[in-house]
């Protein structure tokens, strides 16, 4: 394939030549060979493909939810290129046996994976490290998922595992004893917000960074949702990353979800909402990742201390941040770094996340004036319900995974392609 006249993040109009699954030449004018196939990507947007950092597919134990082929779906027509699954299914991977299982599910995924391994009391760091590991994580300071929890011993044992093994940590950052046990008398949406603190974020976050401090060696912060925990992170040296719920909403706006707006951490306030946007703006915050978290529309429609946490974000991360872009609240470059380039130097996929030469043609062309109401009826997630309905975003007219278009949308058509998606880290470690 050959894209003649796209313009790059940077403004810069280029074209770019796909063989092989990689991107053979990037330049100015190239003469087209008889078996190219020519794309006109005149005025349209060409960006690397999305690496989400922070998925739950629910597989295996809870495809009700969402299975590696919807999901991945899902991402595909977000222009995901590339997801990093968590620890927290049925059983969850904290053993090589679990791991070994769940990739046999992820070889029907669209997009290249990751799949993170976890840590319980009863996790096996001998089997897990033998394995083509992404990370380590989501690793919880927290009651959020009951039995994923761990005590602040067995985190530093944990983190100097990892380190020894040259494995990253991600963690999920929020002290309970922090949490405003007084919120529980009231029923309201925004009881959740009050009841797991700001503060209970930011201690956990100080705590986790001391820990990595004392090892010598560098954590990333999943879904920090204030603007204090991402300054104390990058203070200390470590990686982080915000979701998008956490920048384009808050408690503002639980009047209207209601439980649907439930997750961990909570909404915040809306002055923190843009002080956390400011520092997504500004460079301070390293990556978003989406935390793409379904439940079923039955499963949400509870009373707040019953109904679970997590919101879908998969398919609408991009296109929202694209969104800004067009409206100037951000630089489309600044998007490009937070989706793709960042998380590919943190996390070492040294042939993701740019458009040059040898690098895989992971891309994603856009027309960037397409703004479009996001409605649910139009996703592709298997829980059928989006946190963001009725904003805008602008969404993929084609997403490219190793040069194999996996999703194109002409009008009202959409088609998918084949799962051709990888494990980023296998022929790294193990087999």
């Amino acid at each position: 394939m050959l894209i003649r006249d796209a313009t790059l993040a940077d403004g810069r109009v280029r074209d770019v030549r796909v063989r092989d699954g990689t991107i053979a030449t990037v330049g100015q004018h190239l003469g087209a060979s008889d078996d190219e196939t020519i794309v006109d990507a005149d005025g349209k947007l060409l960006l690397p493909g999305m690496i989400d950092v922070h998925v739950h597919f629910r597989e295996p134990g809870f495809s009700h939810k969402e299975t590696w082929e919807t999901g991945s779906k899902s991402a595909a027509a977000g222009g995901v290129t590339t997801v990093v699954d968590q620890p927290n299914t049925d059983p969850p991977t904290v053993s090589g046996e679990a791991f070994d299982g769940k990739c046999a599910l992820a070889e029907r995924s669209l997009v290249d994976y990751g799949v993170n391994g976890g840590v319980t009391p009863e996790w096996d760091p001998d089997s897990l490290f033998e394995r083509p590991l992404f990370a380590l994580g989501e690793v919880f300071l927290a009651d959020s998922t009951g039995d994923m929890g761990i005590e602040a011993d067995a985190f530093a044992d944990a983190v100097e595992r990892a380190d020894e093994a040259e494995v990253r940590v991600t963690v999920h950052a929020e002290d309970a004893d922090l949490f405003d046990e007084d919120a529980r008398e009231r029923d309201d949406a925004d009881a959740w917000s009050a009841f797991r603190t700001a503060e209970a974020e930011v201690t956990a976050v100080e705590r986790a960074c001391e820990v990595a401090d004392r090892v010598g060696t560098r954590l990333h912060i999943a879904h920090t949702s204030t603007p204090e925990a991402v300054d104390h992170a990058d203070g200390a040296g470590m990686s982080c990353e915000v979701t998008p719920h956490h920048i384009f909403l808050s408690r503002e706006d639980l009047p209207d979800l209601g439980t649907f707006g439930r997750m961990n951490p909570p909404l915040r306030s809306e002055e923190r909402r843009r002080d956390l946007f400011d520092r997504v703006a500004d460079g301070t915050v390293d990556v978003v990742a989406t935390d793409h978290a379904p439940h079923t529309r039955a499963e949400k429609d509870a009373g707040i201390w019953e109904a679970p946490s997590g919101v879908p974000g998969v398919e609408t991360a991009l296109p929202l941040l694209l969104e800004a872009a067009r409206v100037d609240d951000l630089s489309y470059e600044r998007v490009r770094d937070l989706t793709a380039r960042n998380p590919a130097r943190l996390f070492g996929l040294t042939k993701k996340g740019r458009i040059r030469q040898g690098y895989d043609a992971d891309l994603v062309l856009v027309d960037p004036d397409a703004s479009q109401e996001i409605r649910a009826a139009d996703l592709h997630t298997k829980c059928d319900w989006t946190p963001f309905e009725g904003r805008r975003g602008v969404f993929p007219e084609w997403t490219m995974v190793r040069g194999e278009v996996v999703y194109r949308r002409e009008g009202d058509e959409e088609t998918f392609g084949d799962p051709v998606g990888r494990n980023v880290r296998a022929g790294e470690t193990g087999d």
